[in-house]
């Protein structure tokens, strides 16, 4: 692996029921809470063994299959892009919950076992009652008006290359041991995306594999590992880092469980930005530079700039969207683009 200096920010001896929920957000800096969680039934099963975590979340399996990767020893556990980069370096499919688990047991202890990762699975939906017994204190108030996601991350020793998420995210390591590599927004172009579609997991990861990165294709991720830092979790630790930031996960034991929250702070009745990114390269992107930086003093006027300042000289009844915008504008703006992108 690369070898990065800085590490993440830590932060010994918080409460669980004092967790800075606010100042995290407001920080906006990668932060690790070490054991927040320490004393979750799920961590104390994991200190008794792999298999004795397993029997404990098999006891909570909603009976709805879950989604599993299953990638060839070949791959070393990097789940990502093939060779070509226009397809996946692994297979996916629906299985029960104990199915995968028996899987994972049944590589225990394997040097070159197959690769296999459930991400992103809905905690209540698959696992329901869990989370009463291994669960955040969400004690601010933020989080009832903006309820957060929570999955678990399930696998053996994977590693899922880097790549943003678009809400703020509260990673909660269960059991095994799992290592954050972590860059802010601005290293976009040092960590060389891959391509839109296919990818592995609805995001684009980045085309450097860590582990050996070839300089001389990527000369670039030198200066991202100047920016880069390293977050390591023992289990019952808890990991902050904001939205956008670019993140490689390493599960490095035999057997990784990891729940997570992503809550953003937007109002629900907002678009997703990663529609705007796709129509700007729909309508934008190609267009004469002279045109493109005459759109870029529109964009910065029109969105990037003070959200009062484009309809400030405008009465109040005549600003519509360019005035505050609640779930009516916003049901109207969608109305208007289903038109036009119709036509």
């Amino acid at each position: 692996m690369i070898d990065i200096a800085r590490r993440t920010k830590t932060v010994a001896g918080v409460a669980p029921d004092a967790i800075p929920y606010a100042a995290l957000l407001a920080a906006q800096e990668p932060v690790i809470l070490t054991g927040v969680a320490r004393d979750w039934p799920l961590v104390r099963r994991g200190r008794e063994g792999p298999e004795a975590a397993m029997a404990y979340l098999a006891g909570f399996d909603g009976g709805k299959p879950i989604t599993g990767f299953t990638g060839p020893p070949e791959i070393g556990g990097r789940f990502g892009y093939d060779e070509a980069g226009t397809g996946l370096n692994f297979a996916s499919e629906r299985l029960a919950l104990g199915d995968f688990l028996d899987r994972v047991c049944a590589h225990l202890g394997e040097e070159r076992a197959p690769s296999c990762y459930a991400g992103s699975t809905d905690l209540d939906l698959y696992l329901p009652g869990l989370r009463a017994e291994n669960g955040l204190i969400l004690n601010d108030p933020m989080f009832a008006a903006h309820p957060p996601l929570v999955s678990i991350w399930l696998g053996n020793r994977t590693t899922a290359a880097a790549h943003y998420d678009m809400s703020n995210n509260l990673a909660c390591c269960m059991v095994g041991r799992r290592r954050f590599t972590l860059f802010p927004p601005d290293q976009v172009a040092n960590l060389y995306p891959g391509p839109l579609e296919p990818t592995p997991g609805g995001q684009v990861v980045t085309m450097v594999d860590f582990r050996d990165p070839d300089f001389e294709r990527y000369p670039r991720f030198r200066a991202a590992l100047d920016a880069a830092q390293v977050a390591e979790l023992e289990p019952g630790d808890l990991l902050f880092y904001p939205a956008l930031w670019w993140h490689q996960v390493d599960a490095l034991d035999g057997f990784n469980a990891m729940i997570n929250y992503w809550w953003n702070m937007s109002p629900a009745f907002m678009d997703t930005p990663q529609n705007v990114l796709l129509h700007a390269l729909l309508s934008l992107r190609d267009r004469p530079e002279p045109e493109k930086k005459g759109w870029r003093a529109l964009f910065d006027y029109y969105v990037f700039g003070e959200p009062e300042r484009a309809g400030a000289h405008l009465p109040e009844a005549a600003r519509g969207a360019l005035g505050p915008l609640d779930e009516m504008k916003a049901r109207r703006l969608r109305a208007q683009l289903l038109n036009r992108l119709n036509r």
